[in-house]
């Protein structure tokens, strides 16, 4: 018996473990780094700025297909002992020190190094040394080196570090225009930076860093560089003593932004932007400036409210002159708002939001005035620099007061289609989640029909009904949404069949019938599609039950979740768009072909005259 196979039966275990593989990858290392810049073994040297530094033009073709082809296709080089190259010396000792050892100590080196480094790994082609570099620069950039890495960044095409340049510059505009490195930027970068909305400070100040950075770039022209300074943002004080003094702008120019910035309700105002962070808090300096029981409206609680406390109104107005106002700490870029309406009964809610960076000009993003709104609304509008929100309440079901538990505010880039000022979700809708309720229809569990759960249903819970004739199911969503399909589960235990329909409303006055099965027999799943429409309450209504005269429905979606549904319904939209596409074309082509000549009646056309002229020879 082998003393392996001894050792497996005893379950002694050995004094040296066998190894399978032997991993001695940091001494290779260290032994190839001592060929770095060593004429021993060297058949090529390169002269970078007057200093001869030897290399191997094994390791360096091995290493990049750049030195490939430099020192192995069949260039001039390729003969060459020695080659000069007119780049960094420093840099480029770095980066024989890395295709030798695979290792670099950014950490020892200077920032002006380290760019030179990344344009060497971008020139020839070491990627991985090229992203390293990138992901380190991104930890390091401060006020000193962001406008040598922005430049950098856009020069080699690293996007994700171009974005956290931009993004730092935007953080801290203010600092970036005092500091002497803004006067360095490129003039591609500079343009791309004040192109920004988000690039938030005084507009004087973005002015005089402007007028600086031409003062040092005189040999630019500066006309496109200026052109994105918002001037008509310029007080006008600032824009006759500042701007006019220096020279740099015609008067044509002057009187072109003072008459914007008199007479425009909307100028192109910049804001701070924080994605998807809540602005509409103490953190940002923000408070609510008019309403009843203000302190409430921003403090993040939205569980602990009832009758009497938790939340921020106002009195409902004919003449919609009173409202709820929030100021944010900044101008913020915002295009989401997030807020609770008090919601411990069923009463709805009907509203309009307005923003506005000056109170002075208000802009209706949100208008809900006509439609029946409770719990959480989830809003969403164009991007905007804003400062002040104004919440307005137009019609409580129940009193004549607006009630408002808590707000946020943000950017965010999740954003859902919006069609008319409605959110065309994908995702289901009518949900507890999403403050739909059930108005009308009998059930063990209120909201079952939208609880989510269509497996946990029998014969007595799990299911929402009504009593054929005299009833109805009526759900009502939490605020208006565009929907062009819906999935309903009709209770299936036994081989029963139904007869219904759905319609549809925003102001349960006005109907439209959507689906209409009150001639064919249905059971279980059913999915349905029609042409999108806002809605906020939805009526269904069975008309038929083979079994007894309830009507009984387990699950309600809107839209539809069924994926083989959606990926037949994208097909089939697919298939009628090229239909319309091949229509237009024969369209075109038809309107493309010569007409016939017209001929009036009783003249010889051309083809006659030929004939006859045929005839008579």
């Amino acid at each position: 018996m082998s003393s392996q196979s001894h050792h497996k039966m005893s379950g002694h275990t050995p004094k040296k473990q066998r190894t399978d593989e032997i991993e001695l990858t940091e001494r290779f290392s260290e032994q190839m780094a001592q060929l770095c810049m060593s004429d021993d073994y060297s058949d090529v040297a390169f002269i970078v700025e007057d200093q001869r530094l030897p290399a191997h033009r094994v390791i360096l073709a091995a290493r990049s297909e750049y030195f490939r082809a430099l020192l192995y296709g069949g260039l001039s080089e390729t003969n060459q002992s020695e080659i000069k190259l007119k780049i960094p010396l420093e840099a480029f000792k770095a980066l024989l020190k890395y295709v030798y050892s695979g290792h670099m100590p950014l950490s020892q080196m200077g920032d002006n190094n380290i760019l030179d480094t990344l344009g060497l790994a971008n020139q020839y082609g070491f990627t991985e040394l090229e992203l390293a570099i990138s992901e380190y620069l991104r930890q390091y950039i401060s006020l000193s080196n962001v406008c040598a890495i922005l430049d950098a960044a856009r020069l080699y095409n690293l996007e994700k570090l171009v974005n956290v340049c931009l993004t730092f510059m935007d953080r801290n505009a203010a600092e970036i225009l005092q500091h002497e490195s803004f006067r360095g930027l490129s003039k591609e970068s500079l343009e791309e930076v004040l192109k920004r909305d988000s690039f938030f400070a005084p507009e004087v100040q973005i002015f005089i860093a402007v007028n600086e950075w031409c003062k040092q770039n005189s040999n630019i022209d500066v006309g496109t560089v200026v052109s994105y300074v918002r001037l008509p943002l310029i007080h006008l004080e600032h824009l006759l003593q500042v701007v006019r003094q220096s020279g740099i702008l015609g008067p044509d120019k002057l009187l072109d932004a003072i008459e914007e910035q008199t007479t425009s309700k909307s100028l192109p105002y910049r804001g701070t932007l924080f994605p998807e962070e809540n602005v509409a808090t103490e953190k940002f300096g923000s408070m609510t400036i008019l309403g009843e029981c203000r302190s409430v409206l921003l403090d993040g609680d939205s569980t602990s409210y009832d009758m009497e406390k938790g939340y921020t109104r106002h009195c409902i107005t004919d003449q919609n002159n009173v409202g709820i106002t929030v100021e944010l700490g900044n101008n913020c870029i915002i295009n989401h708002i997030k807020m609770l309406l008090w919601d411990r009964d069923n009463r709805a809610y009907s509203y309009f939001i307005e923003v506005s960076v000056n109170q002075k000009h208000w802009e209706r993003v949100i208008d809900y005035t006509k439609y029946h709104c409770r719990s959480w609304q989830y809003l969403y509008f164009e991007p905007r620099a804003v400062r002040y929100i104004k919440l307005v309440g137009t019609h409580n079901t129940v009193n004549k007061v607006f009630h408002v538990v808590c707000l946020e505010a943000m950017y965010t880039a999740n954003m859902p289609k919006v069609i008319d000022g409605f959110v065309a979700p994908t995702s289901n809708i009518a949900t507890i989640e999403m403050s739909a309720t059930v108005v009308e229809g009998v059930s063990r569990t209120r909201n079952a029909l939208l609880n989510g759960d269509f497996v946990n249903y029998d014969w007595d819970s799990g299911y929402t009904c009504h009593q054929l004739g005299s009833g109805e199911i009526l759900v009502r969503l939490g605020q208006p949404y565009y929907i062009g399909s819906m999935r309903l589960l009709l209770w299936d235990c036994d081989q029963r069949t139904y007869n219904f329909y759905i319609e549809t409303s925003v102001n349960q006055k006005d109907w439209q019938i959507v689906v209409d099965k009150r001639t064919e027999s249905a059971k279980s799943w059913q999915n349905f599609a029609f042409p999108p429409r806002p809605m906020v309450f939805i009526r269904i209504v069975g008309t038929r039950n083979t079994a007894n005269e309830i009507f009984h429905c387990v699950h309600l979606e809107c839209p539809s979740q069924d994926p083989l549904f959606l990926q037949q319904e994208k097909e089939r939209k697919r298939a009628n768009s090229k239909v319309a596409e091949e229509d237009n074309l024969i369209q075109l082509v038809d309107m493309a072909k010569p007409s016939k000549p017209f001929v009036p009646e009783g003249s010889v056309s051309e083809a006659s005259t030929a004939s006859y002229c045929e005839d008579s020879d």
